[in-house]
């Protein structure tokens, strides 16, 4: 399984740290064959916020096909705009099984297109700038939202708890709960 976690200038490190910690830890404890790596649109190193470097694995032009892709927060008003990236999520996005945004990579997701008809979530701080997408049900007050192969999630620490739940839906719950204690987390299902 590929799971392929875009990343882009000014992303939020726990954004994308986190559920690659999760998936990669997942991994270890179950020996599955999953590959957890990070896609950018450039190869060349990718300062994220507080200059935290990322060397990504692929770009966007050259990647494995994804089982799953995690689409992360951060400042990303030029990631919106950008037409190389919007282009690419809408190729990718409806051809992978399942598609993941922490924070405000919804944002990039609903630009695509992608998230038409949905209920999604993000950021406390970001809910009423997303409505700006008319096609959209903004849920407050939840980690995450999940419909179908959709699924959204709230600020930074919620894309733990989103990948977590994603564990369960990839593998089962009994490992969503392993890995949460192997991190030492405290699991924040949605309630």
């Amino acid at each position: 399984m590929n799971i392929g976690i875009y990343v882009y200038p000014e992303a939020e490190v726990l954004d994308f740290a986190g559920p690659f910690e999760v998936f990669s830890t997942a991994k270890r404890l179950a020996s599955h064959d999953w590959q957890v790596f990070l896609i950018a649109e450039h190869a060349e190193l990718v300062q994220a916020r507080g200059g935290f470097p990322i060397q990504p694995h692929y770009t966007i032009n050259n990647h494995p096909a994804l089982d799953l892709l995690i689409v992360v927060g951060g400042d990303h008003r030029q990631q919106v705009v950008s037409q190389p990236v919007i282009s690419w999520l809408q190729q990718v996005a409806p051809n992978t099984p399942r598609v993941a945004s922490v924070c405000t990579g919804a944002f990039l997701l609903a630009q695509a297109g992608l998230l038409d008809g949905l209920e999604v979530t993000t950021h406390w701080e970001d809910v009423d700038a997303l409505r700006q997408y008319p096609a959209l049900t903004v849920l407050e007050d939840r980690r995450w939202v999940a419909q179908g192969k959709w699924t959204t999630s709230a600020g930074i620490s919620a894309g733990i708890d989103m990948s977590l739940f994603l564990v369960t839906q990839l593998a089962d719950k009994p490992l969503a709960v392993r890995t949460a204690k192997q991190m030492d987390y405290r699991w924040i299902e949605n309630g």
